[in-house]
């Protein structure tokens, strides 16, 4: 009982503050131009200021683990290339291909990823290696993915590739954890008006994510894609952690660490997918059924896996 309070402290909060932006938008207190701001604002300043100060004030040579950085990466590599190969060869329905791969292998790693290990640690200073890891690699496979896969035409878009490469290197988050990793390991002192500045800044970073996350959760799906739509969810908030959690664990990562391997793992679709597939010329109905499935669903699966890791003593 007591594990199971656990989880559910953790887990509760983060998709109460979910609900609450989903209710502010439906009784029109936000609106859609709002919330596009909001997510924007975010996005570029204060996830950003939150991943940089939290390693800032920590030790580079504590922290980094090229270890850990590689398995996310590796894994990551391997759940991306067994779900587009299965998915090739068992989805009757073609044009549903990329749509599939990319919303089962894809999740929000920034977002839930740094609410979850604040949550639980007060600080994320592991999840920023997840991200080096794992979500360069989701945006420019996706690319490739979503490119072949587009109905009626099978080359790759070279300006998405680029456009997606280009996103890669100006991303506020990387460029936030390229920047802190610096800080951290060149041991620069800033002055104290600056680090409350960006304390002030990173304070809003997560509430006001999982608002935007609330305020943008659309419930309409198609009826006809329930069949895939839970499939890609089953893949996306069960199998990869039921496949590779253990083996992390063999690794020897526990606290933070498999923390951040749960999100990276079983944490629910990002909403980003959806637009990158109606850019890429692809209808958007499964993934989007797939982004609103696995954000319902995950409170369970994702109170589950923490109660299992408390369970055995890993976190």
């Amino acid at each position: 009982m007591e594990n199971l309070v656990f989880s559910l402290n953790v887990t509760l909060p983060i998709f109460l503050t979910i609900v609450i932006g989903y209710v502010l938008k439906r009784t029109k207190m936000l609106n859609a131009d709002f919330v596009k701001i909001l997510n924007k604002f975010n996005f570029n300043i204060t996830l950003p200021a939150l991943i940089f100060l939290d390693l800032y004030e920590a030790d580079f040579y504590k922290v980094w683990d090229a270890k850990y950085v590689l398995f996310c990466f590796i894994v990551t590599l391997i759940c991306i290339a067994v779900i587009l190969c299965l998915t090739l060869l068992f989805c009757k329905d073609k044009s549903l291909t990329g749509e599939f791969a990319q919303a089962s292998y894809r999740g929000s790693a920034a977002v839930l990823g740094l609410a979850f290990i604040q949550n639980i640690y007060g600080s994320a200073t592991i999840a920023p290696l997840m991200i080096i890891g794992s979500v360069p690699l989701y945006n420019v496979l996706a690319v490739f993915i979503l490119s072949f896969t587009r109905p009626g035409n099978h080359k790759l878009n070279k300006q998405e590739l680029f456009k997606s490469l280009k996103g890669v290197v100006t991303n506020p988050v990387l460029i936030g954890i390229a920047l802190g990793l610096i800080a951290s390991l060149l041991q620069v002192k800033l002055p104290v008006i600056a680090t409350k500045t960006l304390s002030n800044l990173a304070v809003l970073a997560t509430p006001l994510a999982l608002i935007g996350l609330g305020a943008g959760f659309e419930g309409k799906a198609a009826l006809h894609l329930l069949k895939p739509t839970l499939l890609a969810s089953a893949i996306r908030l069960v199998v990869q952690c039921a496949v590779f959690l253990p083996l992390a664990v063999h690794m020897g990562f526990t606290g933070e660490k498999i923390i951040a391997l749960l999100v990276m793992l079983g944490a629910p679709t990002t909403p980003s997918c959806y637009i990158m597939a109606k850019n890429m010329g692809h209808k958007g109905d499964l993934t989007s059924a797939t982004i609103v499935m696995t954000t319902l669903l995950s409170s369970l699966t994702l109170t589950f896996w923490l109660f299992l890791l408390k369970s055995y003593g890993l976190i």
